[in-house]
C-alpha cells in the first residue's frame, strides 16, 4: 500500500563543512515540528553523515546519502559503498543529473547503483529527467523510458515498493548544466512526465506497483511554489536543492507541505 506521507528530501550537494552542516541541522530542528503527515529526509555531504547521525532527532528526520558505489567492497580507492552506509542512512540519491551529466554516469552505472542500494536495504531515490536539448527535440518520453526501464531492470517486483523516483528536468534546475535555459516546469509538464514514469513501471511490474511507487518532483522548488507543485497530480513529494540550504526557506517548504496535507484531509474528511 502506498505511503500517504509527503516525502521532502533536502539535497545539500557539495556545500558546508561538518560544523556548518551541524548548525543547519540544529536550526532546522528548532524550527520544524514533528509532523506525522510529512517524512523529512536530509542528504548532507558524505563527510557529515556520520556526525549528523549522532545529532539527528529521528522522530523528525531521516538521513540520505547523495551517492555511493555499486560494489560492496574491494580495491576502489576513494569510493564509499552502499554496504558501508547501511547503519547511517535510510535513503540514497541515485542517478542525479549532476552525476549523469557532470560525472558521466551511464544508464548501466545507475542501474547497478539502484540494485546495490536495494540489496543493502537502502531505499534509492532514483532521479530521472531530460535536458533542455532533449526536450526541444521532443525526446522527453524516450529519455524517461530509457532511464526508468534500465535503472529498474535488475529488480524484482517485490523490490519496487522499496524505491522512490524523482522527476528532475535538468532544464528546470537552478544550478543545472542548462542554467542559461533555466525555467519553471508547469504543473501540466510535471503531471505528464510522472504519467510517463508510472506507465513505464506499469509495463514492467503492473499497475499497482506503478501507483504505489512514490514519485517526487525536483526542480528549483521554493516556499512559494511548493504547494502548487505538491497539488499536481501524481506528485508525492519534493527533492529540494538550493532552497534546502536556507533554513527559513526550507522550513517554509515544510509548512507549505503541511498546509496542503491538512487541507486535503479536511476536504476528504
Amino acid at each position: 500500500m502506498k505511503n500517504s506521507r509527503t516525502l521532502i528530501v533536502a539535497n545539500w550537494k557539495m556545500n558546508m563543512n561538518v560544523s556548518q552542516s551541524s548548525i543547519l541541522l540544529h536550526r532546522l530542528h528548532e524550527r520544524i515540528r514533528i509532523r506525522r503527515e510529512i517524512e523529512l529526509v536530509l542528504a548532507p555531504s558524505m563527510l557529515a553523515l556520520q556526525p549528523l547521525s549522532m545529532q539527528i532527532d529521528r522522530r523528525k528526520f531521516r538521513l540520505c546519502a547523495q551517492n555511493a558505489y555499486f560494489v560492496d567492497e574491494g580495491p576502489f580507492t576513494g569510493e564509499v559503498s552502499f554496504s558501508m552506509l547501511q547503519d547511517l542512512v535510510h535513503y540514497c540519491i541515485v542517478g542525479h543529473s549532476d552525476r549523469r551529466h557532470k560525472f558521466g554516469e551511464s544508464l548501466e552505472v545507475v542501474r547497478d547503483k539502484v540494485a546495490a542500494s536495494v540489496r543493502n536495504d537502502i531505499m534509492p531515490i532514483l532521479c530521472v529527467g531530460e535536458t533542455a536539448q532533449e526536450r526541444k527535440a521532443k525526446e522527453t518520453n524516450q529519455v524517461l523510458h530509457d532511464q526508468v526501464v534500465t535503472a529498474l531492470s535488475n529488480l524484482t517486483s517485490s523490490d519496487i515498493p522499496n524505491i522512490v523516483i524523482a522527476y528532475e528536468p535538468v532544464w528546470a534546475l537552478s544550478a543545472g548544466s542548462d542554467y542559461a535555459h533555466h525555467e519553471i516546469a508547469t504543473p501540466e509538464i510535471i503531471a505528464n512526465a510522472i504519467k510517463v514514469i508510472r506507465h513505464n513501471i506499469a509495463e514492467l511490474y503492473g499497475k499497482k506497483a506503478a501507483a504505489d511507487v512514490r514519485v517526487l518532483y525536483g526542480g528549483s522548488a521554493s516556499s512559494t511554489t511548493a504547494r502548487g507543485i505538491l497539488e499536481t497530480e501524481g506528485v508525492d513529494g519534493l527533492l529540494v536543492g538550493g532552497a534546502s540550504l536556507n533554513y527559513q526557506e526550507f522550513s517554509g517548504i515544510i509548512d507549505a507541505a503541511y498546509r496542503m496535507q491538512t487541507s486535503s484531509e479536511v476536504n476528504n474528511g
